[in-house]
């Protein structure tokens, strides 16, 4: 973003000098999860949406109630952004762990703002272009004693609009939307800390004067939205006519149960906090049966006791939507870090044959349509479908257009009408249709649903064929479902060297490695799975047109070396060229951790 310089532009008189045109810029705010540096991140990222600009977040926050060490990290401008980036052009530091902890993620030539109230840096670092600032104390000045340094997020924030040259009412209105339920004066200390960083004198600041390129306008001519991948979950099945639900509380997955709890109900729905969770995946297999398409969702540790439950939905054949936003495990593991640790569970986690579909987003886009065509597989095929989401995707924000809803709202009205009298819920020849109570059946006989295994009426059988027909039908209706599936589509070079295969959040930065390495001149292509079960077909004639393929998540390499997707990828195509590029630190892939791997795999394949 800037050149390297050793001068402190605190020193020497003011030059008046124009503000330098920027394409997008990283920002990384290292404080402490009480300083509102989520806050100020959120501002930001929603700003950049209301502007028509690219953006995406990255945040930690503490495991702990009582916080701590915490950043929130901003990608923002008119270019193409695909992941939070590598390393950042700004970083602000409100403590001295602050600075220290993360001085090392700013790129040499970068620009270092840090509170000298709290922070000392390295006098003979000459790498980055270093300003401090009196946050803390700027702040008490400008609010007043009583607040001490509350506020300070919203003085780095007016700071920050001032160097980028930021559109300040947008900026100001979503101050007011932010804190307008609060007492008067609290919109007020946060109106006057603003400002004050807007004003801070900027002969301090001289050499740090951006402005963003013109904003690209949207192809479609509509507005954007920006959210996090929760929330676009929550109105992706909203708009997918789900009106009922039930969960329990855990961290990544709680803010799409409390959102759902708050806007189900304006829709004539009902969402339901359990006393467990066993508990809610029965309230919403409850409300299925009864003919609304419900949900039900978690993290790991709560997926592992639905699982009883699920089984007995694939059994029954329930139309089901089961939300799993993973989180590091095993165990109570890594609470607020990001995993793909749960695919493996996903698809077998229950005893016995339990054939279920499995989707994954790559995007917050994503995560609003994925949302919309789970519930279209969960109702033609009678199935549970588990959408495996991430902590990434949960808490991070993007812009995108707004989605179509006029031609995208579902009616969730359930078919109560009359079925005739040859009905049967379990046909052999044909998908399962459940008639909810209600439903009027001509014959006066009515079905039967139940966990055991059961004939084509419902009615319990322990026949031994019926059995092997009834594991046959569960399972051909997942295959028919694969065949229907479009031919995944390969970005990047359609044959060569490296295919990078990735799923879930890893799409953005695999996108951005695909890039970096063809300009290196390795022919590189990109294929990211959307439909992990079933799989789409055609995927082992795009495999053999390259040298090396390789699997990037975000798990552990196992025994035999292989993250869990690689795994069932060989498995499923018995091709030994299948690699793995895996990890599982709690953050999410930097572009030169993959170009790194890809690099490392290549070198091993030429030893051999």
């Amino acid at each position: 973003m800037v050149s390297s310089t050793s001068e402190n532009p605190m020193d020497g008189a003011s030059t008046a000098i124009s503000p330098r045109p920027i394409q997008d810029v990283v920002i990384r705010l290292a404080g402490n999860s009480q300083d509102g540096i989520q806050t100020i991140g959120g501002f930001l990222a929603r700003l950049a949406g209301r502007s028509d600009q690219e953006v995406m977040t990255y945040m930690t926050i503490p495991a702990t109630i009582s916080g701590g060490p915490s950043i929130f990290q901003v990608r923002m401008g008119t270019g193409e952004i695909l992941s939070a980036g590598d390393q950042a052009d700004l970083l602000v530091a409100f403590y001295q762990d602050s600075y220290q902890n993360h001085i090392g993620f700013l790129k040499p030539g970068g620009v270092l703002l840090y509170d000298t109230d709290h922070v000392k840096p390295n006098p003979d670092d000459h790498r980055f272009t270093s300003v401090g600032l009196p946050i803390t104390a700027r702040t008490v000045e400008a609010v007043g004693g009583s607040s001490k340094d509350k506020g300070k997020n919203l003085f780095v924030l007016g700071l920050l609009a001032r160097l980028f040259d930021l559109d300040v009412e947008k900026l100001t209105t979503l101050v007011k939307d932010r804190f307008g339920g609060r007492a008067e004066d609290i919109v007020r200390n946060a109106l006057l800390a603003f400002d004050a960083g807007y004003g801070y004198p900027a002969e301090g600041l001289r050499q740090c004067f951006f402005r963003f390129d013109a904003p690209r306008v949207s192809a479609a001519g509509r507005h954007q939205v920006t959210l996090d991948g929760n929330t676009a979950l929550t109105y992706g099945l909203i708009a997918a006519g789900v009106r009922y639900g039930a969960g329990y509380p855990i961290t990544p997955w709680s803010s799409i149960m409390e959102v759902l709890r708050t806007e189900l109900s304006k829709y004539g729905g009902l969402f339901v906090q359990t006393e467990d969770e066993l508990a809610a995946i029965s309230y919403a297999i409850g409300f299925s049966y009864s003919g609304h398409l419900a949900v039900t969702g978690s993290s790991g540790p709560g997926l592992s006791l639905k699982m009883e439950a699920l089984g007995w939905a694939t059994m029954a054949e329930i139309p089901l939507i089961v939300i799993n936003v993973q989180r590091g495990g095993p165990s109570t593991g890594l609470p607020t870090n990001v995993e793909q640790s749960d695919l493996l569970q996903a698809l077998y986690g229950s005893h016995g044959d339990t054939p279920r579909v499995v989707l994954a987003p790559k995007n917050v886009e994503e995560c609003f349509y994925v949302a919309l065509e789970a519930a279209q597989i969960a109702r033609k095929y009678s199935t549970p479908v588990i959408i495996l989401s991430d902590q990434g995707l949960a808490t991070r924000i993007e812009a995108f257009d707004e989605p179509d809803l006029a031609k995208l709202m579902v009616d969730p009205a359930p078919d109560l009408s009359e079925r005739p009298g040859d009905f049967k819920p379990y046909p052999l020849d044909a998908v399962t249709r459940h008639a909810p109570p209600g439903a009027r059946i001509a014959s006066g006989k009515y079905p039967t649903v139940s966990g055991l295994e059961h004939d084509e009426l419902g009615h319990p059988s322990g026949n031994p064929q019926m059995h092997q027909k009834m594991n046959a039908k569960r399972r051909d209706k997942i295959k028919a479902l694969g065949l229907e599936l479009p031919k995944p589509e390969v970005h990047g070079d359609p044959d060569g060297e490296v295919l990078l295969v990735g799923w879930g959040s890893t799409w953005g930065p695999v996108r951005e490695a695909v890039t970096r390495l063809r300009k290196a001149g390795i022919r590189t292509g990109q294929l990211h799975l959307r439909h992990l079960n079933p799989l789409p077909e055609g995927l082992g004639e795009i495999f053999s047109r390259y040298r090396s393929v390789q699997v990037v998540e975000m798990n552990d390499p196992g025994v035999y070396g292989y993250g869990q997707l690689a795994m069932l990828l060989r498995a499923r195509l018995a091709q030994a060229h299948i690699q793995s590029i895996a990890k599982t630190d709690g953050l999410t892939f930097k572009v030169s951790e993959i170009i790194d791997g890809v690099n490392r795999r290549l070198a091993e394949t030429a030893a051999q």
